[in-house]
């Protein structure tokens, strides 16, 4: 349950960066920093599934996992081919910093966890990460993206992210 409510702590804080960090800073992302933030989101998706994969003995789980790592690899594919072909370089920012800074700590807990307690975490990291993701590509990503490609792939990506949501409800309800 402690880890569960940490995975909705950090999925409230890292929602909280991506609708707050634009108004603090009175400047949306740019097309390069909405690119380094996609980048990184799925990143770091591939990493959780990946180690789902080697940790996991449940079916359900795995596939799942497996579905996390095959999809965002594409999602990420599709990202960094649309970049080149714009000439966008994906750029760093405050949002993807941390993105990565909380992944690390997801991972260091998941790591750290094993059997259904592990399958339970990571589903419920998913759900909560997804949550976050789902709002913030919806409310600041797409909105303030100025390529119309950028925003094309943006706004084409969101149904699949919301199948992922909607598939590790259906696990995570079955675990209960």
């Amino acid at each position: 349950m402690e880890f569960r409510f940490q995975s909705l702590a950090a999925a409230a804080a890292v929602l909280g960066l991506f609708v707050l960090q634009p108004a603090q800073a009175q400047t949306p992302p740019s097309d390069p920093q909405i690119v380094g933030i996609v980048l990184a989101a799925n990143t770091i998706d591939i990493n959780y599934g990946k180690l789902a994969l080697s940790k996991t003995k449940d079916k359900q789980v795995h596939d799942f996992a497996q579905q996390m790592v095959t999809d965002h690899s594409a999602v990420q594919k599709s990202v960094q081919d649309l970049g080149a072909k714009l000439h966008v370089t994906p750029a760093d920012s405050a949002t993807a910093d941390s993105l990565k800074k909380q992944a690390a700590e997801t991972i260091a807990k998941l790591k750290g966890l094993s059997g259904k307690a592990f399958d339970k975490a990571y589903v419920d990291n998913e759900v909560a990460y997804h949550t976050a993701v789902i709002d913030a590509v919806s409310k600041v990503l797409i909105p303030n993206a100025q390529n119309a490609e950028v925003k094309a792939a943006l706004t084409g990506a969101a149904p699949l992210f919301t199948g992922h949501l909607e598939h590790a409800k259906m696990i995570q309800s079955n675990m209960k």
